[in-house]
């Protein structure tokens, strides 16, 4: 994202060498401390093998000891934006005293049924990655499930949030306030569900937020594009002027499934219900109603064990799945085929095809939840990433829907990677829960004949509800629709910035280059809420003929539209159809729509 707003990006491979020992070292010492507690019978023991890239604190250990080892994490992981060490931090219940700084691939969670279950007294913060208080490369981070309270000396009791893309903050309480910037510098988030802020939250200099089902004393600032689902205490103004977009209930819903661990010692999977027509978080009453899985009926897989192999065949045999922290080079996809299956990953694990497969598929049954997980495409072309349901799926799920939380998907940045499709859903009335959909603009293997990769989302089921789509770069439509009555809460494009001219990007005689959102030509029923489409052309004479294409049919409705042109190069001619006109940089004008038609 904005690659346009800095240069020279930093890499942790010098930094790899020097920490490794000590990581080790650290690990070494946190295995021999939980072996002594279990010895001497304490229920402080850490419960099952999460593997080395998992660090399970309990208030027990020496807060020098656990402070040593969050440094050593956040030593590699601060500017290691395209590495492959991938880390959680998971917090016991109970009460702490840290600085908890939070670097890439890193997901820090709290294991109460509750966040109040773990609470921090100190320093819980996300920090520019960039120069200049730069966030907009502060990706691939989480804090989810405990509540902190920021120390006197942390800006008057102020939590830093400074992030952009794929970043999840769920099940957060903060006893104080909560910034999404550092100092006023430029962000590009980002997402906030079924979290409460006793004080304001400040979006300052961000570019566009979704908050969903969250709570708060207040929220202040705006930029482009502000959404609120089902969120208390909405902020005063209507667009677009604050451009606030607000909805007032969550129409369906069912939160991330979390891990958490009792008072005995005995660890488990909670899964969260459905819910319908909603506001507000989903644990004032104590524990977030919905059914607890105990970690036994989990297969917890290995980066570098576990192949494809081996997991299709735990899931086969009935196993949920939880994957650790790190990098599955899979050599054919991971099949889901068996109904309410759980897929969970810890600390951004990463799936990677090498052999032009899909990473993963679904079969078209009732109940599937696929939850934070990194899709990263292949050198070889995979025809799809992501693929919930088989082509020509045709099921009802509209009592149990198929559920995606914080699925990411890269191509390039890494290394050359390659797809034709990112994310594809065929099965009907699945929910979406917050998806970054990137070809990379930079990094490695970044280039208009190198990281190909055709869309970023396809959607050909009926009733398919996303919160949170932020898709950004590919190279024809980012967001084809298919399918009928979909619902969109939010949307955040970059289009490519590397169209080499007019002639590479055309979708058809008299259209320059294809639009960002499409809804096909023979959908009769969508809605979405807040979009935002902007353009950072690296090439002269490109533009783009409209960033949102959709039917005229009478159950077509879209609401509240931005685009904007962030460099100098060509522009984007109209917001929707033909409507909004063209963006502008000199003067700067930023083209708005209201409601269409």
């Amino acid at each position: 994202m904005n690659e346009w707003m800095h240069s020279g990006l930093r890499r942790a491979g010098d930094l790899r060498a020097a920490i490794g020992f000590g990581l080790l070292t650290g690990l070494l010492a946190h295995s021999a401390a939980a072996a002594a507690m279990a010895a001497s019978g304490s229920k402080a023991s850490l419960g099952p093998d999460f593997g080395p890239n998992v660090l399970i604190f309990n208030p027990s250990m020496p807060t020098a000891a656990i402070q040593e080892q969050i440094d050593r994490v956040y030593s590699l992981q601060r500017q290691n934006e395209f590495g492959p060490e991938r880390n959680a931090l998971l917090f016991r219940p109970g009460d702490y005293k840290l600085d908890v700084p939070v670097g890439f691939y890193t997901e820090v969670m709290g294991l109460g049924a509750s966040p109040d279950g773990v609470h921090i007294t100190g320093n819980v913060h996300a920090d520019a990655s960039l120069r200049n208080n730069n966030a907009t490369c502060t990706f691939w981070r989480a804090a989810e499930g405990f509540s902190v309270t920021p120390a006197a000396g942390t800006a008057s009791g102020t939590m830093q949030w400074a992030v952009s893309q794929a970043v999840p903050f769920r099940r957060m309480h903060v006893l104080g306030n909560l910034v999404l910037h550092q100092n006023g510098g430029w962000a590009s988030g980002g997402w906030m569900s079924d979290s409460l802020v006793d004080g304001n939250v400040g979006s300052g200099s961000q570019q566009q937020w979704i908050s969903r089902n969250s709570e708060w004393g207040s929220w202040t600032g705006s930029n482009w594009n502000m959404v609120f689902v089902g969120v208390v205490h909405l902020p005063e103004g209507e667009w677009p002027k604050p451009p606030y977009t607000k909805v007032a209930e969550t129409p369906v819903v069912r939160e991330k499934p979390f891990l958490e661990v009792d008072a005995e010692g005995r660890y488990s999977v909670r899964v969260p219900s459905l819910v319908r027509n909603t506001a507000g978080i989903t644990w004032r009453g104590g524990s977030t109603p919905g059914k607890s899985i105990p970690i036994s009926r989990f297969y917890i897989a290995r980066a570098g064990v576990d192949t494809a192999a081996t997991i299709n065949a735990q899931l086969d045999a009935g196993k949920n799945l939880l994957l650790t922290p790190g990098i599955y080079e899979l050599t054919e996809a991971i099949r889901m085929s068996r109904p309410d299956t759980v897929v969970m990953g810890l600390g951004f694990a990463t799936l990677r095809p090498t052999k032009g497969t899909a990473a993963m598929t679904t079969a078209d049954v009732d109940g599937l939840i696929v939850a934070g997980l990194l899709f990263d495409a292949g050198a070889e072309t995979s025809p799809v990433l992501l693929e919930v349901g088989p082509e020509g799926s045709k099921a009802s799920h509209a009592k149990s829907p198929i559920s995606l939380h914080d699925v990411f998907f890269r191509v390039g940045g890494a290394g050359v990677g390659r797809a034709k499709v990112n994310l594809r859903i065929n099965s009907n009335d699945t929910i979406v829960d917050h998806t970054w959909i990137w070809r990379a603009d930079h990094g490695a293997g970044v280039g208009w004949n190198l990281n190909g990769s055709a869309n970023g989302l396809v959607v050909n089921g009926n009733n398919v509800t996303v919160y949170g789509l932020f898709v950004e770069h590919h190279q024809e439509f980012q967001v084809l629709w298919n399918g009928n009555s979909g619902r969109t809460y939010f949307y955040q494009s970059e289009i490519p910035y590397d169209p080499p001219d007019q002639a590479s990007y055309a979708s058809g005689p008299g259209t320059n280059g294809w639009a960002s959102y499409k809804v096909a030509d023979g959908v009769t029923s969508h809605e979405a809420w807040g979009l935002g489409v902007y353009s950072v052309f690296r090439h002269p004479n490109v533009v783009l003929s409209r960033a949102i294409e959709v039917p005229r049919a009478p159950g077509v409705k879209f609401h509240h539209m931005i685009t904007v042109a962030l460099d100098n190069l060509g522009e984007i001619s109209n917001v929707i159809d033909d409507a909004g006109g063209p963006t502008s940089t000199n003067p700067r004008v930023t083209p708005r729509v209201t409601e269409f038609p």
